[in-house]
């Protein structure tokens, strides 16, 4: 082997040990990969940087705006709160509702960015009709999973290969070249999870309290991160010195460790909720909410003579205060940082009251003074409290925070009706140029970003900052790595070593050894990274054996999309997994017999619609 095909093996080597090891970002790695190729003169300045120039990189730019508008102007929402009036009550034909929902969003979006918009809707739907939230939420990843096999520009692995077709000289895939397949596997992973896999979902199948639709109430969620069994009472009686104190005076968290959460008085028409607040005064006959252990809560009874109350307080809040449920997505910036340090209070004037963190055992860790300076990880699952106009805006937090469920969601969603109409009349326009191939498919996707930008239907501030610019500069940075594999003969060693081994094998039985391999590599490396390095292979091996290239490219395609058997394949599982309340193996239980049956799906559908 020559010296420099050896140096590039061990620069790519490097670069998948680092993938693994998640230690940097992914965009990081591929910057790093990319300056050791040109740093080491296998490759040259202008092919290192020919990825800035690649049009599935800037289609994959321009998508991210698309969506982003469809996301502000409130279709996005819009459409997914559609969901409730079609989703019955059976548990079954919720599934069946949601899942198929999920997959035609996803069709036309991210993944993540369809989990992120469908989470909250879910979460709530499933609470409201009494079914456990973990019965429907890894459904939903899933199914966000299969819906990007449907069209060209569903999610980067397609846009990938479909360059990778270009550069062999080959005429590259259509926005619909996948739907017939796409579409089988499909209708197989969805009557697979509604039938057999619904058996292996956590949680009570069928449950005796799902039936007609019920409210959310704050209650629910109370109970659910164990602030009902967790809550105490206590009351300020006539002798009590904290009577005539503000929150804020009696410093009751620093000095005793008890976090008030609550203050109930009553009123003429009974007990009214007052709001949490450090300006708000004690009087004589509030009822105090509060949370902390047993002895610190009886020191500050003592302290402040307060009188114990015997019965476990129902939560409560004022009329303008909620509470709601929201999820740390993988790469969130406040993964790695306190509540404390990132300054929660302040950045969305809201109070976490308790975090659900994944695992086996779901810990969930309560409002105390330690809870400030607990490091939050991705998938972390908090309580949030706060005014209901505060709140509603974390729904433009997704970036950093996923809603998950509310009590209080509004029954129509906003939209901007003048912007909304612009926002899908220029996107249906997108698709149907794509589809009937009047301009470049880059072309079309850049004409409708800007004809988004200048409708007003995404700000300029806001469409860069929709970008996803991890996901971009990771493939303007592994690209290189791709044609330094090939220039240096690295790739054509590989591919003479693999045709040696099928020599004389049937094409499907290539089909299959390929899509398994690459099922494999996207168990531990992302969708993107996974389509990068492999779909190159794909074409040579095609060329070698004379077979064509294109069902070996989609087999490619949908064996990177199949993150189902880990919950940290997929940015998409991660957002599921704290607010499901799933492990590890719930994951590998249900989604590996539907990864293998996808495969097969694959294996057995994509020849028959692109013939070798």
């Amino acid at each position: 082997m020559m010296p420099e095909a050896a140096l590039t093996l061990a620069i790519l080597g490097a670069t998948i040990v680092l993938f693994v090891s998640d230690r940097l970002r992914l965009d990081v790695v591929a910057m790093m990969s990319l300056l050791a190729l040109t740093l080491s003169g296998v490759t040259t300045v202008s092919d290192a940087l020919a990825g800035f120039s690649n049009p599935a990189v800037l289609m994959i730019a321009g998508l991210f705006i698309v969506g982003a508008a469809l996301t502000d102007t409130g279709v996005a929402d819009w459409l997914g709160h559609r969901l409730e009036r079609v989703a019955g009550s059976g548990e079954a034909r919720v599934m069946v509702v949601v899942m198929g929902a999920t997959a035609l969003l996803s069709a036309f979006m991210s993944s993540t960015g369809t989990v992120a918009i469908l989470l909250p809707v879910v979460g709530t739907l499933a609470l409201k009709r009494g079914i456990a939230p973990a019965r429907l939420l890894m459904p939903v990843a899933f199914a966000a999973h299969l819906g990007s096999n449907l069209t060209l520009i569903s999610t980067p692995p397609n846009l990938l290969v479909s360059d990778a077709l270009r550069e062999a000289g080959r005429e590259p895939f259509r926005f619909f070249s996948f739907i017939v397949p796409g579409l089988a596997v499909l209708v197989i992973g969805v009557a697979y999870v509604v039938s057999f896999g619904r058996r292996l979902l956590p949680g009570k199948a069928d449950a005796a309290d799902a039936g007609a639709p019920r409210s959310l109430t704050l209650n629910d969620l109370a109970m659910d991160y164990e602030l009902g069994t967790s809550l105490r009472a206590l009351r300020v009686t006539a002798r009590s010195k904290l009577a005539g104190l503000t929150l804020g005076a009696a410093n009751l968290r620093a000095d005793f460790g008890v976090t008030v959460v609550g203050i109930a008085h009553d009123g003429p028409r009974g007990p009214l909720a007052k709001r949490v607040v450090p300006h708000a005064v004690f009087v004589v006959g509030d009822e105090l909410r509060v949370l902390g252990s047993d002895s610190a809560i009886a020191a500050l009874a003592e302290r402040f003579a307060l009188e114990a109350l015997p019965e476990r307080p129902v939560f409560s809040l004022p009329d303008e205060e909620s509470m709601c449920e929201v999820v740390l997505p993988r790469r969130s910036r406040l993964a790695g940082q306190t509540l404390r340090e990132a300054k929660f209070r302040d950045r969305y004037r809201a109070n976490v009251l308790a975090i659900r963190r994944g695992g086996g055992s779901l810990p969930v860790f309560h409002a105390t003074p330690e809870l400030r300076d607990l490091k939050l990880r991705a998938g972390d699952t908090l309580l949030v409290k706060g005014r209901q106009k505060h709140l509603r805006n974390l729904r433009d937090e997704r970036r950093d925070l996923v809603l998950v469920a509310e009590p209080d969601a509004p029954s129509a969603v906003l939209v901007d009706r003048e912007r909304a109409l612009a926002a899908v009349g220029v996107t249906l326009g997108m698709l149907v140029i794509m589809a009937f191939g009047w301009l470049p498919n880059v072309v079309a996707v850049l004409l409708a970003a800007v004809l988004l930008v200048l409708a007003r239907c995404v700000r300029p501030a806001d469409a860069y900052r929709a970008v996803n610019w991890e996901s971009v500069v990771l493939i303007a940075g592994m690209i290189p790595v791709s044609t330094a594999l090939e220039r240096t003969e690295a790739m054509g060693a590989a591919v003479s070593a693999v045709e040696q081994l099928l020599t004389g094998a049937r094409p499907t039985v290539v089909l299959g050894l390929l899509v398994l391999f690459t099922s494999a590599i996207g168990m531990v490396l992302s969708n993107t990274t996974t389509a990068l390095l492999v779909a190159p292979l794909a074409v040579r091996l095609a060329e070698a054996l004379g077979l064509a290239p294109e069902p070996l490219l989609i087999g490619v395609a949908f064996a990177s999309s199949a993150a189902f058997a880990t919950p940290i394949a997929s940015p998409v599982n991660v957002l599921v997994i704290a607010p499901g309340g799933y492990r590890f193996n719930d994951f590998t239980r249900v989604g590996l017999p539907l990864q293998l049956l996808v495969l097969a799906t694959t294996v057995i559908v994509v020849p028959l619609v692109w013939g070798f």
